[in-house]
């Protein structure tokens, strides 16, 4: 190799120095216990936890929505394994508690919460969000209020107009044809992470998972159940997110 072609070879290896890690980054494949909600990842924010990119990206779109008088909060963000498993408990003990059967209370939790081990919010690129600059209904995280004269109708009308900008997808939408989880119209994902985060977790035996985990009533989740959770409440989601 003469000097001018080290000296190139030297000036393109700075450069992929500063790009690749970069790419790496955004590329990479998390960890089976990071997709599961039983990894250490380094989230941000202040009352609620994303990743950094995320973080970013939500930063501009709050500050862009308070100039149009909307004050977007993070209710639910980053939540673990032991967090959801903890939600998973309560709901079945107080479902079968109330005389529903097993599998009957298992279908009532999957209405809108995930099996432990598979929910989205593991993996820090998504949230569910209010207005907070308006009075604050019960239940805030209730689908009536984001539509009519719903508390945050001005929030859902701002974030269907401007969230794509910003690269925050609704996750569970209204679509009528749609299966799996009940229309969230709170529930946005950060879309330049979670589509990678989701073909990492498709390469997971979800069977596996929760047969090691050994969640409260598993031994109600049948392969037919399970093939058709992974295909509704799993893959059945907006398809921007796909």
């Amino acid at each position: 190799m003469d000097r001018k072609d080290f000296i190139k070879t030297i000036a393109l290896s700075a450069m992929a120095m500063g790009i690749v890690p970069q790419l790496a980054f955004q590329n990479a494949e998390l960890s089976y216990e990071e997709l599961i909600g039983k990894g250490n990842p380094t989230l941000y924010g202040n009352g609620f936890q994303i990743r950094k990119e995320a973080f970013d990206a939500f930063t501009k779109m709050k500050t862009a929505a308070l100039k149009d008088n909307i004050s977007i909060q993070v209710v639910s963000s980053y939540r673990n394994f032991a967090h959801q498993n903890r939600i998973w408990e309560r709901k079945y003990k107080n479902f079968t508690q109330q005389g529903l059967s097993p599998e009957n209370a298992i279908q009532k939790i999957i209405e809108y919460s995930t099996i432990p081990g598979t929910s989205r919010h593991h993996w820090g690129t998504d949230m569910d969000i209010i207005d907070a600059n308006v009075a604050q209904p019960k239940n805030v995280l209730s689908p009536s209020h984001f539509e009519g004269n719903g508390s945050y109708v001005n929030l859902k009308k701002w974030m269907d107009a401007n969230s794509r900008d910003f690269g925050f997808y609704l996750v569970y939408t209204d679509k009528p044809e749609r299966k799996g989880f009940k229309y969230e119209p709170w529930h946005y994902s950060y879309k330049a992470l979670s589509c990678d985060y989701l073909n990492s977790y498709r390469k997971l035996n979800l069977k596996d998972i929760l047969k090691n985990e050994s969640l409260m009533g598993h031994q109600h989740l049948t392969d037919s159940f399970l093939d058709s959770y992974y295909a509704e409440n799993i893959l059945d989601i907006n398809p921007e997110l796909l």
